[in-house]
């Protein structure tokens, strides 16, 4: 009997399917993981980003102070959007945290177009192009973890990858619906010429 004939017979044949069964299990939950990590690691570079952006924050405040001290309460809301984007745990936090930022630093900037010391001040200046070039990043962050997020999500509704993401309770990845960055803000944070 050669050693190979066992498998020809019905216990044979059931073994090998379960074999096949199984890899093609293990290679969709591998798969599933990456993918989920994809999502987790783009995430991740949207998150570093709006950091920086949250880092430039003060020392936009305090130039800005400088020259309009009588505008305390846009300085507070700014402040409090700031604190809000921090404090944020996941996309959707973020997304809404990042929207009130926004729509806070356009109110600053507008009061900074009524100092035109400030608008000629080279700090300030310095300041809206890093401001401008970490919104850029953002963008490009935040397009990043879609199209992962788009592939992700195709990957657990498809079969045979949705048996095994039931299975497994994988869930699908939240795309940023919401801009990250305002057209509006981009305009107000471009230094002319």
């Amino acid at each position: 009997m050669v050693a190979w004939e066992w498998m020809i017979g019905p216990g044979g044949v059931a073994a090998a399917v379960v074999s096949v069964l199984l890899v093609g299990a293990i290679l969709t939950y591998n798969q599933l993981a990456r993918g989920q990590l994809r999502v987790s690691e783009a995430w991740s570079g949207i998150a570093v980003q709006l950091q920086r952006r949250g880092d430039l924050i003060p020392n936009l405040i305090e130039s800005v102070k400088g020259y309009a001290a009588l505008e305390r309460e846009i300085f507070q809301t700014v402040t409090e959007a700031r604190t809000a984007l921090r404090r944020a745990t996941g996309p959707g936090e973020a997304t809404s945290a990042n929207t009130r930022l926004t729509r806070a630093l356009g109110q600053l900037f507008a009061v900074a177009e009524n100092y035109p010391d400030l608008r000629a001040s080279e700090n300030f200046r310095s300041l809206q192009q890093e401001l401008s070039a970490v919104e850029e990043k953002i963008a490009y962050a935040r397009q990043f973890y879609n199209r992962n997020v788009l592939a992700y999500n195709a990957m657990i509704s498809t079969f045979p990858h949705m048996l095994m993401a039931r299975i497994a309770h994988f869930e699908s990845g939240q795309s940023s619906k919401r801009s990250l960055r305002s057209n509006s803000l981009r305009s107000e944070t471009t230094i002319p010429g």
